[in-house]
């Protein structure tokens, strides 16, 4: 698979990017010139003002093909983040993790669960599910109807989907503490200071889970094992 593959995943302004256009449009007219430093940082600004995944996934393209594979996964990951429906966005993290050697993040079954839907749906899905499933119990009897089979059967559908929401957005949370190694050869270390021991080092685009956090350090669990990492060589896939 050819690095052209990606470049036809390069989007342009659609109705569901919500910034304003400035920064975005002249992020596209840099990348179509080639000037990819400046097109990543025109996307940069895009995304600080209103992260969308159009931005983000354009901004992938634009750091791989300045040669910083580390922030082209992290801010694919961060579109997939926002918009999990976009197949391009999946399509570019195969490719790339092939492309430098590394695996997706180890995720739990309610991550996995959490990953089917936008981070913030599980939340409205929960609050809709219950009130439903309230409203469909008591409304009823308030209203001296008799309930009927079609209503208790709606009303156990939506608890059901409440219960399903919970581990759901647990798992959001727990996702919330995932990253991606932004630096090439990142030493993993034993203690978190610049003399600690070196356990190994790290590629850029290595998915690691943040543990916690020591003064400039960060405390990861990646494939590779566990140790700590310069905390500005991480970026997270929620930004804080």
């Amino acid at each position: 698979m050819k690095l052209r593959w990606l470049l036809l995943n390069f989007i342009w302004l659609t109705t569901a990017f919500a910034t304003e256009p400035g920064s975005f449009q002249q992020g596209k007219e840099a990348y179509q010139a080639g000037e990819y430093a400046s097109a990543a940082e025109h996307f940069q600004t895009a995304t600080r003002q209103s992260p969308a995944s159009g931005a983000l996934l354009n901004l992938g393209l634009a750091e791989w093909h300045r040669g910083r594979a580390g922030a082209a996964v992290l801010a694919w990951e961060q579109a997939r983040w926002i918009d999990p429906f976009d197949g391009r966005t999946a399509q570019n993290l195969a490719f790339a993790r092939r492309a430098i050697g590394v695996e997706p993040p180890e995720l739990t079954w309610n991550e996995r669960l959490a990953a089917w839907l936008p981070v913030n749906a599980w939340a409205w899905l929960a609050g809709v599910s219950l009130w439903l499933a309230i409203g469909l119990t008591v409304l009823p009897g308030v209203c001296r109807r008799r309930q009927t089979a079609t209503t208790q059967a709606l009303a156990a559908v939506s608890l059901t989907v409440f219960i399903v929401c919970l581990p759901a957005h647990y798992g959001v949370l727990t996702r919330t503490r995932l990253g991606v190694v932004v630096k090439k050869n990142l030493p993993l270390r034993l203690t978190p200071t610049t003399e600690g021991e070196v356990l190994t080092k790290l590629p850029a685009g290595e998915s690691a889970r943040e543990l916690r956090r020591r003064g400039d350090y960060v405390l990861v669990r990646t494939a590779e094992g566990q140790g700590w990492i310069e905390r500005r060589e991480f970026g997270r896939i929620c930004p804080e």
